[in-house]
């Protein structure tokens, strides 16, 4: 399902996605079916949704979305379905067979770039899978979330904070002072609170005050 995309942040989902397929290559039943950090779904169902978001462009997306009646839990649903395999090793095999894939959605590409690793970690914090992205993979997520409300809340959550990477270049905003590791802020503005507990600053309780309930 690849195609030709001159867009210089694709390289960079494609491979997160590929790391993400070698880490749960050894899984057993039991880990598939753990419970991820993206609502009430598993291991396997966050995958199952990456598959749908890589296997669906701008004209299927809204399709299926009207079809939903603009219910987004349902239209993700439906989707997850569509590309869950009849075992967990089926699913990790559709997800390997597009992780080349440039399909996406409507928006920018640093927004499915957020998406394969906001969502990666879903996975592998529950399953204490400790690989983490390059760093400027992950600056690019941070400076996409801080500027922008997309996908989710992020932009919103850092409003009127000040946050400050501790092991790279990101740092954005003026106010009350959060630090961290740079995937642990990409983390908390996406809405994992699991993660204020690698941040620190005055802006904290403010920033987590702002996450949605766990």
């Amino acid at each position: 399902m690849s195609r030709t995309n001159r867009d210089p942040i694709w390289p960079a989902v494609h491979a997160e996605r590929a790391a993400l397929a070698d880490d749960l290559s050894t899984l057993t039943p039991q880990q598939w079916h753990q419970r991820s950090l993206c609502g009430q779904w598993s291991v396997e169902e966050v995958l199952a949704h990456l598959t749908a978001v890589a296997s669906i462009g701008p004209l299927r997306w809204f399709a299926s979305v009207i079809g939903a009646r603009v219910d987004f839990d349902l239209h993700n649903a439906r989707r997850l379905a569509e590309h869950r395999g009849a075992t967990p090793e089926e699913t990790l095999e559709r997800f390997r067979r597009v992780h080349l894939s440039t399909t996406a959605p409507l928006g920018p590409t640093a927004a499915w770039l957020g998406e394969v690793v906001v969502h990666a970690q879903d996975i592998r914090r529950p399953l204490g899978i400790t690989t983490v992205p390059p760093s400027s993979t992950v600056t690019e997520v941070a400076r996409f979330y801080a500027g922008k409300d997309f996908a989710v809340p992020s932009k919103s959550a850092a409003d009127g904070l000040r946050l400050e990477a501790t092991d790279g270049p990101f740092t954005t905003g003026a106010g009350p002072l959060v630090t961290g590791p740079t995937l642990a802020l990409v983390m908390t503005m996406a809405g994992r609170g699991a993660y204020c507990d690698a941040l620190t600053g005055e802006g904290l309780a403010t920033l987590r005050d702002r996450l949605p309930p766990p």
